[in-house]
């Protein structure tokens, strides 16, 4: 019987590695599509290399042991020179970067699963993500290691052990976003790369007013893109739990907290709201587009260099 147990576990294991395992890839790739693989042979270089590094999960013993170490770390970086957080085949990301160089350090191909992916341009002052490993590491001197290696615009701000159980993006409650918004008349050289600047005036009350009406369990369809695919298509109802219009120095902060996000949807809350103080859309139309489930319904998308992921709370 405990043989039999000990052989479910295992081919359990090596599932849920195969699992997190898409979350690395390119969602095409992942998926084997034919029209993806044909548009180039570096894509189809990259299928034989996913295909080969998902047969070596399979045999990979490391990850059938049931007393497997689970590290968690928290990441910030300058998103602005990459394309976004998950790999890809055509763009530099920062997943690829820190998986490349924990198989440095760790001697080993370590994959890392993360809370969420960010769009190429979008900054992050805590993002996190997991790791396994079949043996315990010297938390410190992994830190220092990555950090050495890994370019300045990256850093690993915290690794820690976690339960076996642990999962950067299922096991999230909630994550905090924030948009800089620059308001001088002119632009700040200093601050161009991390916030965008307004070219029209900014009515703060009507800001803080039109932000208010998204508080709260709504359907996001409106304000999502690729709203018929991935987690949209299966349910986009989400809570925001505060939407704060914060003033700083030479401009204004919106904090975002909610127990999810759909793709782009800050960014599109944050145009629509713009758009409202650029008199192109009237603050009543809120409810109105949020129950209309229509993108075109909803403002421009705020663009990436102002979007930060904050925290991720567990």
């Amino acid at each position: 019987m405990s043989e039999l147990i000990s052989r479910t576990n295992c081919k359990t294991a090596r599932q849920q590695k195969i699992d997190d395992f898409g979350d690395l890839l390119p969602e095409p790739a992942y998926r084997f599509n034919r029209q993806w693989q044909r548009h180039s042979w570096k894509s189809r270089r990259a299928a034989a290399e996913i295909r080969s590094a998902k047969r070596s999960i399979l045999r990979g013993e490391e990850y059938c042991n049931l007393l497997s170490n689970k590290y968690k770390m928290t990441i910030a970086y300058d998103g602005t020179n990459y394309g976004g957080w998950q790999v890809q085949p055509n763009a530099v990301s920062i997943q690829a970067l820190i998986v490349q160089a924990l198989g440095v350090i760790l001697r080993i191909p370590t994959s890392i699963i993360g809370s969420g992916r960010t769009d190429a341009g979008v900054h992050a002052l805590g993002q996190a993500a997991h790791f396994t490993m079949n043996r315990p590491i010297d938390i410190s001197k992994t830190i220092a290691s990555l950090n050495g290696l890994l370019p300045d615009e990256i850093r690993i701000l915290e690794i820690v052990e976690v339960p076996t159980n642990f999962h950067a993006r299922y096991s999230a409650v909630s994550k905090t976003y924030h948009y800089r918004l620059h308001l001088d008349k002119v632009p700040d050289p200093f601050k161009i790369r991390y916030a965008y600047h307004v070219p029209h005036p900014i009515d703060l009350s009507l800001l803080k007013d039109a932000a208010s009406q998204f508080i709260g369990v709504h359907d996001f369809t409106s304000f999502a893109n690729a709203a018929n695919r991935g987690t949209a298509a299966k349910d986009a109802v989400r809570t925001i739990q505060r939407l704060d219009v914060i003033q700083e120095p030479g401009g204004v902060r919106l904090e975002f907290e909610g127990d999810g996000f759909l793709y782009k949807m800050v960014r599109n809350i944050v145009g629509t709201l713009l758009d409202i103080c650029a008199g192109k859309i009237a603050k009543d139309q809120i409810p109105i587009i949020l129950s209309a489930k229509d993108r075109r319904l909803a403002g421009r998308s705020a663009p990436p260099h102002g979007l930060y992921l904050v925290k991720v709370k567990y």
